[in-house]
């Protein structure tokens, strides 16, 4: 039976690169559906594309306008087709309106096996059952946000206080993450885990939402089974404007996606 994320991202062909989706409302925030859902939305539709290479290796998204529920639309324009790696535009639209246009490369991380070589090391984090899981966030908070109901996070209990308006001061966010219904990660759902955490402004200012200009995203590996270590930073402000900084750790202690991210300041 398919999970919920792959049963909510699904895209059906209908003809010249065009692939339509029904955005599913269980991904909102704010009022918006999620940037990193519809990177999902929009990475399938890719995949289906490009079926001899079913993994996005990079992504970069501009977002232009909010998304809402309801049936949308992913134009898929192959504009490089090599051996080991294809480039494509796509844009997702919606009621007459473009709402993502992204350029990608994908390929199949399957290639080189399992090997990741870094030189980063795996930041801190309390083991899962000494962490905070979002189910116990405030009403108001779950009521704003349904997408939290999508997965299990479970945050670092030093950075939490946001949720009680008691921001730590500090930029910085990180939980365990695995999927509502307990579906594995992969290349895909990667796309998504990107953009699942709060903005590291909660953390500074408190709840408020942080709409993304632009996303740029690095996938590394095909993901372990089991937990993963998510961790956002941001350490410059200005101009009304922050970035975030992301790095996903599987469950075999490796570094399989990073990305960057440009995000307005939420309105005070």
């Amino acid at each position: 039976m398919p999970s919920v994320f792959d049963k909510t991202t699904a895209v059906t062909p209908e003809g010249d690169g065009r692939y339509a989706a029904e955005l599913d409302p269980g991904w909102q925030v704010g009022g918006a559906v999620n940037g990193g859902y519809l990177l999902g939305v929009v990475g399938n539709a890719i995949r289906a594309a490009l079926p001899d290479k079913p993994d996005p290796l990079v992504l970069s998204a501009y977002f232009l306008s909010a998304a809402a529920p309801g049936p949308a639309t992913v134009d898929v324009d192959v504009r490089r087709s090599g051996g080991s790696t294809s480039t494509v535009a796509a844009d997702l639209r919606q009621d007459g309106h473009d709402r993502i246009t992204v350029l990608a490369t994908y390929g199949d991380l399957g290639r080189h096996g399992h090997d990741v070589r870094t030189t980063a090391r795996p930041f801190d984090l309390p083991p899962v059952e000494d962490c905070v899981p979002s189910s116990m966030a405030p009403e108001e908070i779950r009521r704003i946000a349904p997408l939290m109901g999508r997965f299990d996070m479970r945050f670092h209990p030093d950075q939490v206080g946001w949720a009680v308006g008691k921001p730590s001061g500090q930029a910085v966010m990180s939980a365990w993450f695995k999927l509502e219904d307990g579906r594995e990660p992969d290349p895909l759902s990667l796309l998504m885990v990107l953009d699942a955490l709060p903005p590291v402004t909660f953390n500074i200012a408190g709840p408020g939402w942080a709409p993304t200009l632009e996303l740029t995203a690095h996938v590394r590996a095909r993901p372990a089974p089991g937990w993963l270590r998510v961790r956002h930073e941001s350490r410059n402000v200005a101009g009304g404007m922050f970035e975030e900084d992301c790095e996903v750790w599987d469950a075999a202690g490796r570094l399989v996606a990073q990305s960057r991210q440009l995000a307005l300041l939420p309105r005070v």
